[in-house]
């Protein structure tokens, strides 16, 4: 399984590496410098406001699709014919909601046009999501891998006719951007279900409540921790937007979109982890297999980078989004140290939250992203007023940081697992070297030598070290039997 998990996951990495970073520096970060802070806020606020509540997309439905298509794979046309027909029966369900919850929140006529288009992107995301767990549930990684960059690779195209050919005479707009995105979801969502197609045969939609209302009943807390998560992950700008007034929230929504989006483009990959270790746990505990190796390789795979990226982040935030941005950089810059942080309680999350999603424990997991909730909720309410942005950065950090122990107590109790005291004396002198080295490479003039002095340095200590090793990498790889 760790041969499995390393093979599929230096693919994963290359494909979304070789597109992933063009579409948010080259892209995304281009139109928001084009449109300003405010224009690219309003959007960034209604896509966050049509994220917290796409749960009602799935309720669930796609993870406990992947854990039990990688358990019972037979059964991928049967859960097909029924899951597909609700999917689309959910999205008539979301988006009512979201329309009438922006009505009472009170969005003007521009941000209900954009948000129609925002709930239909939703849409297609979660019907292409839903129909990639069946991929990945039957171990097809490497399709599944080329599918995951298809709808970036889609944009990347688009965008770029627009924003740098003459077809709008200079006349772009945050709405073309949202209008390139849906052309992309669309043909990325027939690409993926003709994909499945071919190996589930004809599909026969058709709608079984008796069904439905079984596998509801098994996803609803699946649903219910993802509509969790996603409050204490995606709220912050929508707070800040709708606390704030006009047109000071838009902006500070747009100022905390600029730090937001490195710690957006670092957490794609700890996804990609997520999705790759689901299906392998899950299976791997069915077959009573032992998971210590597999979670503590993985643990330090994502880590390591994870602490690195947040000692940078502290040190070289001015001349980082210096280089990204033309405005607003004094006050984004310490928004980006203060959220890159928490990135590691994010990274913590993606290799024991999804081994507790894989074992089925829900009911713990549900209960800490309560808690999660409420604690970022609380802190965005005390902390938005007084410190605008920087008030919504501080409260995510203190929520990713906490909710990350918590999955990490948990998951150790369920599992059994020991304290590995020598692994936490590794990492500790690695954030410590780490940190020496960013305010060593400070005594260098030029930011840009100094910034990859420190990546150097602390990625040889890191293999020095052996946190990661390359004689590990190289067993796995040889190793045919596991």
């Amino acid at each position: 399984m760790k041969r499995k998990f390393v093979t599929n996951l230096i693919l994963l990495l290359f494909l979304n590496l070789l597109i992933k970073p063009f579409w948010i520096f080259g892209i995304d970060r281009t139109v928001q410098n084009m449109v300003g802070a405010e224009s690219y806020g309003l959007y960034f606020s209604l896509l966050n406001f049509s994220l917290l509540l796409n749960i009602l997309l799935d309720l669930g439905i796609t993870n406990f699709n992947n854990r039990n298509i990688a358990r019972h794979s037979h059964l991928l046309k049967k859960y097909l014919n029924n899951i597909v027909g609700l999917k689309f029966l959910l999205a008539v369900v979301y988006a009512l909601v979201c329309l009438v919850s922006a009505a009472l929140i009170g969005y003007s006529k521009l941000q209900f046009h954009l948000l129609l288009f925002l709930i239909f992107n939703q849409f297609l995301i979660s019907f292409t999501l839903y129909l990639r767990s069946n991929i990945s549930g039957l171990h097809l990684f490497r399709t599944d891998s080329l599918l995951s960059v298809l709808d970036r690779s889609l944009m990347i195209v688009f965008c770029s006719m627009l924003l740098f050919t003459p077809w709008l005479g200079g006349a772009f707009s945050i709405s073309w951007f949202v209008y390139a995105q849906t052309a992309a979801y669309v043909l990325t969502a027939i690409i993926t279900y003709l994909t499945v197609l071919h190996y589930a045969g004809r599909i026969r939609i058709r709608l079984n409540w008796r069904y439905i209302r079984l596998i509801l009943k098994q996803s609803y807390p699946f649903a219910l921790l993802i509509l969790l998560m996603s409050f204490y992950n995606r709220i912050d700008s929508v707070m800040l937007e709708r606390l704030l007034p006009d047109p000071i929230g838009k902006q500070q929504a747009g100022i905390y979109a600029q730090a937001f989006r490195l710690l957006d483009a670092f957490a794609m990959f700890g996804v990609l982890f997520a999705g790759l270790l689901l299906p392998i746990f899950a299976r791997m505990i069915k077959q009573r297999d032992e998971l210590v190796q597999l979670v503590q390789f993985a643990f330090r795979l994502i880590i390591v980078p994870a602490i690195l990226v947040t000692v940078a982040a502290n040190f070289y935030g001015q001349p980082i989004m210096e280089l990204l941005y033309h405005e607003h950089i004094e006050q984004s810059a310490p928004l980006l140290g203060i959220l890159m942080t928490g990135f590691s309680g994010i990274a913590t999350t993606y290799i024991f939250g999804t081994l507790l999603t894989a074992n089925g424990s829900l009911k713990q997991l549900n209960q800490m992203a309560f808690a999660g909730m409420v604690l970022n909720i609380s802190l965005n309410l005390l902390l938005i007023p007084p410190f605008q942005a920087a008030g919504s950065a501080y409260a995510s950090l203190a929520t990713q940081l906490l909710t990350a122990l918590a999955q990490v107590v948990i998951a150790s109790k369920l599992f059994q697992f020991k304290i590995n005291y020598h692994l936490l004396l590794k990492l500790l002198a690695f954030v410590l070297f780490t940190i020496l080295a960013a305010k060593s490479s400070l005594l260098i003039n030029n930011s840009l030598v100094g910034f990859s002095l420190l990546m150097i340095a602390a990625t040889a200590y890191a293999f020095i070290s052996r946190l990661i090793s390359m004689k590990a990498f190289f067993v796995i790889l040889k190793d045919q039997t596991k």
